[in-house]
C-alpha cells in the first residue's frame, strides 16, 4: 500500500482543500480569528509611529510621548495575546470536533461531476504583435522649378542696347534655372531613395511581425488542443473508472475509495494520511489511517500578558487534559474513517473494513522508523450503518465493535491485539 494519491484523487484532495478554505472564510470564528490579526497588526503599527514620534518629540514633548508609546506598547502586546488565543481556540475546537466535521458531509462522490463538460481556454493574447507595422507616408516632393524667361525689350530700351542686355538676363535666368532644377532633382531622387527602403524596411519588419503573429497563434492552438486532448482522456478514463465500478473491478473500487478519502479534509493542526488497499473476494477494505503525535496537541490552555515582565506567558493544560483531548482525536478519527467510507459507498461494494489507526514515529531503542497502532477495528457495514454518529461517544463506540485500543495514546502504548478484532465486545 502507498500514500501516493491516484489522478483523480489528487484532483479532487486539491478541490476539497480550496472548499475548505471557503468554508473557514465564511465562517464567523474564522472571521473573529482574521480580526484578532488585523487588531494586532493595527496595534503594532501604531506603537511603532509612537515610537517614531517620541523620537523626533522636543524634550517638553518627550515624556507625554513616551506615555503614548508606553500605552501602546502595553495595546499591542494585548492584542498580540488575543490572536495566539484566537489561534489556540481555533485549533482546539478543530481537535475537538474531527468526527462532528464529516457528519454534516456527504461523503458520497458523483463521479459524474469530475468530467470535463467543457474545455476552457484563456484569450488569445498577441500583444503587440496584432498591430500591423505603420505604413510608410509617402514624401512629398516640392513643387519641380519651372523656367521664367525674362522679359525682352522695346521701344527705345531694345536701339539702346536693351537686347544685348536681355541675352545677358536670359543665359543668367537659363544657368540660375538649371542649377536649381538639378538641385530639385538631386533632393527628390534623394527623398525617393529614404522612401524605398523605408518602404522596404517596413515590407521586413511586418514579414516578421506576421511570422512571429503566426508563430504565436500556432503555439496558441497547440495549447489548445493539447487541453482539449487532455480534457478527453480524462474523460475517457473517468468513464473507464465509472464502467470498472459497475462491473465491480477491483482496481476501480481501490481507486474510487481513493477519492473518497482524499475528499476527507483534516484540519491543519491535525493532518492525518490515509493507505487503503481492497479484496474483492472478500470484499474488505484495508485501511490503515496515521496521525499525527501527541505534540501536534496544543499544550497550553491560554496566553496572558505580564506587564511586569512584558512578556507574553502560558499557562499550561493539565496532563490528563492533553491526554483526554489527543486519545478523543484518535477515536474520532477511527470512527470518521470508517463512517466516511460506508457513507460514500452507495452501491454497498464494501462489507467489511479492517482498520488500523496509528502513528508513524521512530522506535526510541532501534532508532528505527516503527508504527505504533492506536486503534484497531474491524466493522461490518450492516452493523455501523445502524448507529446514530451524531449522539456517539467515539471511544464508547470502537468499544462496542471490539477494538483494540490503547491504554494510552498519548505515551504511543501499542493497542494489544492479541485477542482478536473480529468479535465485538460485550
Amino acid at each position: 500500500m502507498g500514500k501516493r494519491r491516484g489522478f483523480f484523487a489528487e484532483l479532487n484532495y486539491q478541490a476539497q482543500q480550496a472548499e475548505k478554505r471557503q468554508r473557514q472564510q465564511e465562517a464567523a470564528a474564522h472571521r473573529a480569528h482574521l480580526a484578532a490579526h488585523r487588531e494586532a497588526e493595527r496595534a503594532r503599527k501604531a506603537l511603532e509611529r509612537a515610537r517614531t514620534a517620541a523620537a523626533r518629540a522636543s524634550a517638553a514633548e518627550k515624556k507625554a510621548a513616551e506615555r503614548e508609546a508606553a500605552r501602546l506598547h502595553v495595546e499591542s502586546r494585548l492584542a498580540e495575546v488575543e490572536s495566539m488565543n484566537m489561534d489556540l481556540a481555533s485549533d482546539l475546537a478543530d481537535i475537538d470536533s474531527l468526527l462532528a466535521w464529516t457528519l454534516d458531509i456527504d461523503d458520497y462522490i458523483d463521479l459524474e461531476s469530475l468530467k470535463i463538460s467543457e474545455v476552457k481556454h484563456p484569450p488569445f493574447e498577441p500583444g503587440g504583435l496584432a498591430a500591423p507595422t505603420p505604413e510608410v507616408v509617402k514624401p512629398e516632393c516640392a513643387p519641380e522649378p519651372t523656367y521664367q524667361e525674362p522679359t525682352a525689350p522695346s521701344g527705345l530700351s531694345a536701339v539702346l542696347g536693351g537686347k544685348k542686355r536681355h541675352q545677358r538676363a536670359v543665359e543668367g535666368a537659363r544657368a540660375a534655372f538649371e542649377k536649381e532644377h538639378g538641385d530639385w532633382e538631386i533632393s527628390r531622387d534623394a527623398l525617393q531613395n529614404r522612401y524605398v527602403e523605408a518602404v522596404a524596411q517596413r515590407e521586413k519588419t511586418e514579414a516578421k511581425r506576421v511570422a512571429k503573429l503566426s508563430a504565436a497563434e500556432g503555439k496558441y492552438r497547440r495549447e489548445c488542443e493539447k487541453r482539449e486532448a487532455e480534457a478527453s482522456a480524462h474523460n475517457a478514463e473517468l468513464a473507464k473508472l465509472i464502467n470498472g465500478l459497475a462491473f465491480d473491478v477491483e482496481s476501480a473500487i481501490q481507486e474510487y475509495v481513493g477519492i473518497v478519502l482524499s475528499n476527507s479534509v483534516y484540519p491543519e493542526v491535525f493532518p492525518v494520511e490515509h493507505e487503503h488497499e481492497f479484496n474483492l473476494a472478500s470484499r474488505e477494505l484495508t485501511l490503515t489511517v496515521s496521525v499525527p503525535e501527541a505534540g501536534a496537541v496544543p499544550s497550553v490552555r491560554g496566553y496572558r500578558y505580564v506587564k511586569a515582565k512584558d512578556e507574553i506567558a502560558s499557562t499550561a493544560l493539565p496532563v490528563r487534559e492533553k491526554k483526554e483531548r489527543y486519545a478523543n482525536a484518535v477515536w474520532q478519527v477511527a470512527v470518521r474513517s470508517l463512517h466516511e467510507v460506508f457513507e460514500a459507498d452507495r452501491a454497498g461494494k464494501i462489507h467489511s473494513i479492517a482498520l488500523t489507526v496509528g502513528v508513524n514515529t521512530i522506535d526510541p531503542a532501534t532508532g528505527l522508523p516503527i508504527t505504533v497502532p492506536l486503534a484497531v477495528v474491524a466493522a461490518d457495514r450492516e452493523t455501523f450503518n445502524r448507529f446514530d454518529l451524531a449522539k456517539v461517544v467515539p471511544e464508547a463506540t470502537l468499544q462496542h465493535l471490539g477494538a483494540a485500543m490503547s491504554k494510552s495514546p498519548f505515551d504511543l502504548v501499542s493497542a494489544d491485539t492479541s485477542r482478536g478484532i473480529r468479535v465485538r465486545g460485550k
